[in-house]
C-alpha cells in the first residue's frame, strides 16, 4: 500500500500477527482490572474497610470498584487525543506500562488493621489509576486489529483482540483458584495482583514487535491530523458516542452483572460457595475463546446489528432465568446460569464491538470517537455491582433481574437505531472514510 501523498510505502503486518499481539496485551489488562472485581466481592470488605456487617463491607469494596470505572473515561478521553495525534501504538505501550504498575501495588498494600483509614484511601488511588490505564487500552488495541485486517473481515480480525477479556477473565480466576489452594490469609488475594508482573513484561516484549496502523500512517501522509481529535469527535459525533454508550449496557450488564455481582449475591444470600459462580465463569470464559471469533467472522456475513441482537435479546430474556438457576443452590444449575449469561449474552456483543464501533467513525477520529463512547459506558457499568447489591438489600433477587433485563432492552433499542457497517450488508468492501472536513 502507498500514501496518496507521497507515494511511499505504508507497512501493513500481517493482520492475525497484530490481532493476536493486540489480544495477549488486552488479556494482561483485562486479567489486572478483573482481578480486582473477584478481590472486592470476597475479600476487600474485611481486608480494607471497617464494616459492621459483611454487607455494607461488600457495599464498601464495590464503591472502590466503581472508582476504576468512573476514571475510565479520563483514560478514554487521553488515549483517543494521542491515538489519533502520536499513533495507536504508543497508546498499547503506555496503557499497558501503567495498569501494570499499578496492579503490582495493589498487591504490597497494607491492610485497615495495619495502617486504619490510610489503607482503603491508598486503594482507591490504584483504583484510579488503574481505571486511566484501562480506559486507554481499548481504542488502541482494537484499532490496530480492524485497521490492519482486510475490509471484509475486519468483524473477525476485531474479535481476535475481543478474546483477550476472557482470556483475562479466565486466567485471572483461575490464579484466585489457584493460589486459594496454595496460600491462606491476605496472600490469596496479594498474589494474583503480584504475578501481574511477568505477564505485564511479556505484553509489553509482543506490543514492542509490530508496526503502526496502516491507516493512521495514511492519516498522516495525508495530513489530516486534527489538534484537538477528541474535542472536535465531541462536536461533530456526539450522537454516534452516545449510541455507543447505549449499544454497551446490555454487555456491561452481561459480564458484571453476571460475575461480579453473582460472587457476592450467593454468599449474602446463603445460596452456595462462591468457588462455583468462578467455576463457571471459568467455564463461560473459555467457551468464550472460540464463541467470539464465531460471532466475528458470522457479523462479516449476516451484519453487525444481527450478530449483536442475538446477545441483546437474549439479556432480556435470560433475566429472570438466570437468577432462578442460580437460586436452586444446585452446583451444576449455577456453572450453567453463569456460563450463559456470558456466552449468550456478553460474548455476541461484545465480538462485534471492535468493527462496529470503529466503522462508525473517520479514520482520522476513530480512537477518540471509539475510545469516549466505550469508556463513557464504563460509568454505568463500574456502579452495576453496586446498585445490584443495594436492589438486592431493598428487593430480594427481583431487583437485579429487572436490572439486568432493561440493560438489554436499552441496548436492544439503541441497535435498531444504529446504522450497519458490514461491507457484505452495505455492498462497500472498502475502509471507511480517512477523514471528514476539518472543522476547526
Amino acid at each position: 500500500m502507498t500514501s496518496p501523498v507521497t507515494d511511499s510505502p505504508i507497512r501493513r503486518d500481517n493482520p492475525l500477527k497484530v490481532s493476536i499481539a493486540s489480544m495477549v496485551g488486552t488479556a494482561v489488562e483485562s486479567y489486572d482490572f478483573f482481578i480486582y472485581g473477584t478481590a472486592a466481592a470476597a475479600y476487600f470488605g474485611t481486608a480494607f474497610f471497617h464494616a459492621a456487617s459483611p454487607f455494607i463491607g461488600v457495599l464498601a469494596s464495590f464503591a472502590t470498584l466503581a472508582v476504576g470505572f468512573l476514571f475510565r473515561p479520563i483514560g478514554g478521553y487521553l488515549a483517543g487525543h494521542y491515538g489519533d495525534r502520536i499513533g495507536r501504538k504508543f497508546i498499547l505501550i503506555a496503557a499497558l506500562s501503567l495498569m501494570g504498575v499499578a496492579t503490582v501495588l495493589i498487591g504490597f498494600l497494607p491492610t485497615y488493621a495495619l495502617v486504619g483509614a490510610a489503607a482503603p484511601v491508598l486503594l482507591i488511588v490504584l483504583r484510579a489509576v488503574q481505571g486511566i490505564g484501562y480506559g486507554a487500552e481499548w481504542g488502541g488495541a482494537v484499532l490496530m486489529a480492524v485497521e490492519h485486517a482486510p475490509a471484509a473481515r475486519r468483524g473477525f480480525f476485531g474479535s481476535v483482540t475481543q478474546i483477550g477479556i476472557p482470556a483475562g477473565l479466565l486466567l485471572g480466576n483461575g490464579v484466585f483458584l489457584l493460589s486459594a489452594l496454595i496460600f491462606d490469609g491476605d496472600w490469596v488475594w496479594r498474589v494474583p495482583f503480584i504475578a501481574s508482573a511477568v505477564m505485564v513484561v511479556i505484553g509489553l516484549w509482543i506490543r514492542l514487535g509490530i508496526t503502526e496502523s496502516p491507516e493512521f500512517e495514511k492519516v498522516k501522509a495525508a495530513g489530516e491530523i486534527r489538534k484537538r481529535p477528541a474535542l472536535e469527535v465531541i462536536k461533530t459525533d456526539w450522537r454516534v458516542i452516545l449510541r455507543i454508550i447505549g449499544l454497551r449496557m446490555a454487555e456491561t450488564g452481561g459480564y458484571y452483572i453476571t460475575t461480579s455481582f453473582v460472587i457476592s449475591y450467593v454468599v449474602l444470600a446463603q445460596i452456595i460457595d462462591e468457588k462455583y459462580v468462578l467455576l463457571g465463569t471459568i467455564v463461560g470464559s473459555a467457551l468464550g475463546l472460540g464463541s467470539h471469533l464465531l460471532y466475528g467472522a458470522l457479523s462479516d456475513r449476516i451484519g453487525r446489528r444481527n450478530v449483536f441482537l442475538i446477545g441483546s435479546i437474549f439479556t432480556i430474556l435470560f433475566a429472570f432465568p438466570m437468577f432462578l438457576l442460580i437460586n436452586t443452590g444446585v452446583v451444576i444449575m449455577v456453572v450453567v446460569a453463569v456460563a450463559f449469561g456470558l456466552l449468550f449474552s456478553h460474548d455476541p456483543i461484545f465480538a462485534v464491538e471492535a468493527s462496529w464501533f470503529s466503522e462508525q467513525f473517520p479514520a482520522n477520529l476513530r480512537s477518540s470517537g471509539i475510545s469516549l463512547g466505550y469508556n463513557g459506558a464504563s460509568i454505568v457499568a463500574g456502579l452495576l455491582p453496586f446498585i445490584a447489591t443495594a436492589l438486592f438489600g431493598w428487593v430480594g433477587w427481583i431487583g437485579p433481574a429487572v436490572l439486568f433485563g432493561l440493560l438489554g432492552i436499552i441496548s436492544t433499542v439503541t441497535a435498531v437505531f444504529t446504522r450497519e457497517t458490514a461491507p457484505i450488508k452495505t455492498g462497500e468492501l472498502k475502509d471507511v472514510p480517512l477523514a471528514l472536513p476539518a472543522t476547526d
